[in-house]
């Protein structure tokens, strides 16, 4: 008998932002690699992470008044989709946060096996705030999966799901060595923070108050701060503290990694996280971090004064003091970026992408393919 070839969707809302999407775009590159047929389908056009498999772009069907009727149009062509290609498993990665539509997707457009991820600690992204409305959407899946063991925990307590698991977020260490290694020219040397800041909560703004109380100005060491967002928040802060000549707003880049790999240390001042994608590709490029201990994840990713510093949660002056530390104490910091890239092995693209085939009962390792 020939093996069979199994088909995975994976639903995300683009290809060029945000943890989740990272995430869909890493385990495509796994899939296909094991030789599993994979499709991207996303809400909205625009592409940044390499992925591999096909790619349905629903954002090329969407019109600028994005009516109820441009809405019915792109569900009829996703269920049409969807039911051509016969999918084995549907794995969706959207926030989802309008209920009604939610439902008529579970219920109508999604007629296979569904596994619906939840990467934030803030769950109301992702269900509704009442359990029966949750029940109705979540409890057929075939699986829920929670990036962290604390957002599964609080997801059964609260909505009472029994088919809930955690897996965490992969690293893709080829792509960011192979992007690392790209040179960049700076006349100093610079600490790094990367993320979006249109909606605070990666806390720049404290980040850079943090920073202006360190000694790092002082010693010529500056602060690159990449992502996107309204800039003149983060300015104002920058020039109320009189540091315009070593805090440097770079904006988006496509290549973070770069920048990274030449940092002398990451910093991680969010107000809460799912599970920060950024400290794996940190410490991947050998770079140490210092982070907030908020929730959720840092804690697991970091070994305190192992390969990074763990800071009391909100905490501005142990921010300010652990940038400090890695400045001053040399052997401390040699020690953490020493340990950097060995400490998120576990993490890797190869070692996650397993835990998904084992949840769908894929056994692509011993060529003994069972559902």
């Amino acid at each position: 008998m020939p093996e069979k070839k199994y088909k995975i969707a994976l639903v995300g809302f683009s290809l060029s932002k945000g943890g989740g999407e990272k995430v869909m775009a890493n385990l495509s590159i796994f899939l296909e690699k094991k030789g599993i047929e994979v499709h991207i389908i996303t809400v909205l056009d625009g592409v940044v992470f390499p992925y591999s498999g096909k790619h349905f772009n629903m954002g090329l069907l969407k019109n600028e008044s994005n009516n109820f009727a441009n809405k019915l149009k792109r569900l009829i062509h996703l269920r049409r989709y969807l039911k051509a290609n016969n999918f084995d498993f549907i794995i969706d990665f959207r926030p989802r946060t309008k209920v009604i539509q939610e439902f008529v997707i579970s219920r109508f457009i999604y007629k296979t096996k569904t596994i619906l991820t939840i990467h934030s600690f803030l769950i109301d992204y992702y269900m509704p705030k009442s359990v029966w409305l949750t029940q109705l959407i979540y409890k057929k899946n075939y699986a829920t999966i929670a990036i962290v063991p604390e957002i599964k925990e609080l997801v059964e307590y609260k909505y009472n799901l029994q088919n809930i698991t955690s897996i965490y977020n992969s690293v893709n260490l080829d792509e960011i060595n192979k992007k690392g290694n790209i040179n960049i020219q700076t006349d100093y040397d610079y600490i790094i923070a990367i993320g979006q800041y249109a909606d605070n909560i990666k806390q720049f703004d404290k980040l850079i108050l943090s920073y202006a109380d360190s000694i790092l100005h002082q010693k010529d060491i500056h602060l690159v701060i990449i992502g996107s967002g309204n800039k003149d928040v983060l300015t104002k802060v920058i020039r109320d503290n009189n540091i315009q000549n070593f805090v440097h707003l770079l904006g988006f880049k496509n290549n973070p990694f770069k920048y990274l790999r030449k940092a002398k240390f990451l910093v991680l001042s969010s107000k809460n996280e799912g599970f920060p994608n950024v400290l794996l590709e940190s410490l991947a490029s050998n770079t140490p971090v210092i982070s907030f201990d908020c929730s959720c994840g840092p804690s697991i990713i970091i070994e305190h004064k192992k390969n990074g510093l763990l800071v009391e949660n909100q905490n501005l002056e142990k921010l300010t003091e652990a940038m400090n530390l890695f400045v001053e104490d040399k052997e401390l910091y040699s020690y953490c970026k020493k340990n950097a890239f060995d400490s998120i092995q576990q993490f890797s693209l190869d070692n996650i992408g397993k835990q998904w085939l084992d949840l769908m009962k894929i056994d692509i390792y011993n060529k003994t393919n069972t559902q």
